[in-house]
């Protein structure tokens, strides 16, 4: 299987930290490895939760970092301060656009709502061949082990065929998983949206 080059990554992960210290142990660990390995780190842009645990990591570690934040959010002051890139957009909408733009791969985090309306959206993308990009899931101390369990219902009862399950790659390694984006291949499907359709 031929491997893809990652270059940049997208990372979907909470504006809290969570009640457990792995999940920020998690994200630092998955900081330092995108640093190391010389892929741009592209997130949500805050200074908060697991997002500002991830960035500090990959700052910290000598890697770029390119944040997309809403001016909204800014003005609330979550934003990250000492970025390489921070652009800010009006909506929410285009804040995702741009972060799957300026990404050849997805990873979600441990997170609540938000994470999960970005992951999905990505991954629905890739259905869609709107993008041919992978999408990961880092599963920390057995967080999305519920959610495999839905997406496996999912394919059970016909709302998702088994090609498209396999869309969503888990894992709960991170120098693995990363291996396993670069390594993916995208599904043969007729193309039904152009990315200016999204």
């Amino acid at each position: 299987m031929s491997s893809r080059a990652l270059r940049a990554v997208a990372v979907y992960c909470g504006s809290n930290q969570g009640t457990d210290p792995v999940y920020a142990r998690a994200a630092a660990s998955l900081g330092r490895l995108l640093a190391e390995q010389g892929i741009r780190l592209v997130y949500g842009g805050g200074d908060v939760g697991l997002m500002g645990v991830l960035a500090d990591a990959v700052r910290d570690a000598g890697g770029e970092v390119f944040g997309v934040i809403t001016r909204a959010l800014v003005d609330r002051e979550v934003a990250h301060p000492g970025l390489t890139n921070l652009t800010v957009v009006e909506t929410m909408h285009e804040r995702k656009a741009t972060m799957s733009d300026a990404a050849d791969a997805f990873i979600m985090l441990p997170g609540g709502y938000g994470t999960f309306d970005e992951f999905f959206e990505v991954v629905t993308w890739t259905q869609l061949g709107i993008h041919a990009k992978p999408c990961g899931v880092l599963d920390v101390d057995g967080y999305f082990e519920p959610l495999r369990a839905l997406l496996d219902g999912a394919v059970r009862q016909g709302f998702v065929s088994e090609v498209h399950r396999e869309l969503v790659i888990t894992d709960d390694d991170p120098a693995r998983l990363l291996g396993r984006l670069a390594a993916w291949t995208p599904v043969t499907t007729d193309k039904w949206l152009e990315s200016s359709e999204r």
